[in-house]
């Protein structure tokens, strides 16, 4: 029997840890382990993308939506520097990577060789919770399972970086000797509860409180009972941070949507007016958006105490998990009676709700993309997972679709890269492949990278149980987010040759794929086009062209902001006229008459 090499030890070990697929693409720097991959009969899967930047946004989205550790592996020079921006996105949003990377003969290093790079420097950023090479076989288990610890534990991505030739070694395990170090698989994670004086302290603020806002963040995705609880004592809102757009339903009448710069006005408004501020897992950073400091007393609650008491003057910041914070604390709340501040909040949703209906069925040329979302939204299947890419798509991922139930959803929140939507997506069919997907992603985006990543949807979705993965195009032929940040931040007219994009068949592109395509140009083709998509037994591309004068402007901007955009397109922008008749139609809406309930 060959003996075991360092690289199907690598293999053997994801194994022992549970990994069921690596994110990867091929080079010589790996070889070593992609051999030995054939050995393993392709256990644990290697998932092929079309560039490792890919690669490692599919790791992301697999851990996002299944909040497992998500593994990505690259060969040396190039592709390792390939990975950084989709590991950039988990360090920014604290989502468990594992990154493997390749690395020239040890023999090698310090020649100036070929695809040599200092890798430890590179990396020693994105990966700084754990960072290591491995030079012997012996090193090699402790490495790997510490690194794997660390990024659940943290919630950061790691790296090991692998030299070539030692891939090839014989593996040998650490011996009981002076400078060993021997490792074991497993971890079993405690449950952080802050002590009794701080969940006293913390109920009598809250208790004190006659208008209480609650905000909501991807670290409270495991208390959704609780924080419902919370919310009907003291008769609170609850506004939702982006990464926490799928804590709680949108359904529920005091839950207020977004907060920040794609936020809504209820959330606005509560913010604007509340004396008492509960911040439950997030670590929400656009502080203009939160109260006055000298206006809220506020208690946070945190897993992560180096990410609490860091965006307002919190009298209490208890570390603990948010479940199991909130249910101690719980029997110390007293319900109120006064339902007024509620009561306010509910109305405010329920306008809210009635303006965004009525903003997306404002006529555009050709389709106001708002209504692609309102469409889709009581189409959404109860388990879906929508991801949306950066760009205007996020605007109206954030305040257009009301998540339900078990419904998932999630985008690069912190980065703010452009072109994790598509491989977000494949990454959650692999995590969970008998579940829908929902992608949107504007054509920069999909221009990008989005369309190479289709033809890793062909290649792999007859694997997944429900086929259904749905790539929605926002069409406008235009880099639409920084178009319009242009005009309202930096008071420019559109630049054309920086901002239009050259005109693409999206759908086209997709059916010479064999995959199912759709293209859409009238508005009432939108909801026959979600039918179809949802109900085909194959992934689909619906290639929706929309209007890219329907302006993002969130709904608590500025008199100067708007002054500000206002004078810019004067200037001389392209499309003033178009703009001008779109916005007017859209934001005429917030002051019309709508119901409350």
């Amino acid at each position: 029997m060959a003996a075991q090499k360092v690289s199907d030890y690598v293999l053997a070990r994801l194994r022992e840890w549970g990994v069921e697929h690596v994110f990867a693409f091929p080079g010589d720097g790996i070889n070593g382990i992609l051999a030995a991959w054939g050995r393993a009969d392709n256990n644990p899967a290697f998932i092929q993308s079309r560039h490792e930047e890919m690669s490692a946004f599919e790791a992301v989205g697999y851990a996002k939506f299944t909040g497992r550790l998500g593994v990505c592996m690259a060969t040396s020079g190039p592709g390792a520097i390939h990975l950084l921006n989709g590991l950039y996105d988990a360090k920014l949003d604290h989502v468990p990577v594992l990154a493997i990377v390749g690395q020239t003969n040890r023999s090698a290093m310090g020649g100036s060789y070929q695809q040599e790079v200092d890798l430890l420097s590179l990396y020693k950023d994105v990966a700084s919770e754990y960072l290591q090479m491995v030079t012997v076989p012996e090193q090699l288990p402790n490495v790997l399972d510490r690194a794997i610890r660390t990024a659940l534990g943290r919630r950061a991505p790691t790296a090991i970086i692998i030299p070539a030739d030692v891939q090839e070694l014989d593996y040998s395990p650490p011996t009981h000797d002076f400078k060993m170090v021997p490792s074991s698989t497993g971890i079993d994670w405690p449950t952080t509860v802050p002590d009794d004086d701080a969940l006293v302290r913390a109920a009598e603020i809250l208790n004190a409180g006659t208008k209480v806002a609650i905000l909501a963040g991807s670290g409270a995705r495991n208390a959704r009972a609780e924080l419902e609880h919370v919310a009907d004592l003291l008769g609170a809102g609850v506004a939702k941070a982006l990464l926490g757009k799928d804590v709680l339903s949108d359904d529920l009448p005091y839950v207020t949507g977004a907060i920040g710069l794609l936020g809504t006005r209820p959330s606005y408004e509560m913010m604007r007016d509340c004396d008492t501020l509960l911040t439950v897992g997030s670590s929400f950073p656009y502080t203009q958006f939160l109260p006055g400091y000298d206006q809220a007393r506020a208690v946070q609650i945190d897993i992560d105490p180096t990410f609490i008491g860091m965006r307002y003057p919190n009298e209490v910041n208890m570390v603990g998990d948010a479940a199991t914070t909130l249910r101690a604390l719980i029997p110390l709340l007293t319900p109120r009676p006064d339902r007024s501040w509620r009561n306010k909040i509910e109305k405010n949703v329920a306008r809210w709700w009635s303006v965004m209906a009525a903003e997306a069925a404002v006529t555009a040329d050709p389709i106001n993309p708002m209504r692609l979302f309102a469409e889709l939204s009581p189409r959404l299947p109860e388990d879906a997972i929508v991801t949306a890419d950066s760009g205007s798509a996020a605007n109206w991922y954030a305040r257009q679709l009301r998540f339900r139930a078990d419904m998932r959803g999630s985008l690069s929140g912190n980065l703010a890269t452009m072109g994790p939507g598509v491989p977000y997506g494949i990454g959650a069919k692999f995590g969970h492949p008998a579940r829908p997907v929902i992608v949107f992603a504007g054509d920069g985006a999909m221009q990008m990278n989005g369309l190479a990543e289709l033809i890793t949807i062909k290649r792999y979705w007859q694997l997944w149980d429900d086929p259904r993965l749905i790539v929605t195009v926002l069409h406008n032929d235009d880099l639409n987010q920084v178009t319009w940040e242009m005009r309202a931040m930096s008071g420019a007219p559109k630049f054309a040759e920086s901002q239009t994009l050259p005109d693409v068949d999206y759908a086209a592109f997709a059916a010479g794929l064999g995959l199912h395509a759709i293209t859409v140009t009238d508005p009432e083709q939108i909801g026959p086009a979600w039918e179809q998509a949802l109900t085909a037994n194959r992934p689909t591309v619906l290639d929706v062209h929309c209007d890219p004068n329907v302006p993002p402007v969130p709904p608590h901007a500025t008199y100067d902001q708007m002054k500000q955009a206002g004078a810019a397109m004067l200037k001389g922008d392209e499309d003033l006229r178009g703009i001008v008749k779109e916005g007017i139609k859209i934001k005429a809406q917030e002051f019309l008459p709508h119901p409350t309930q």
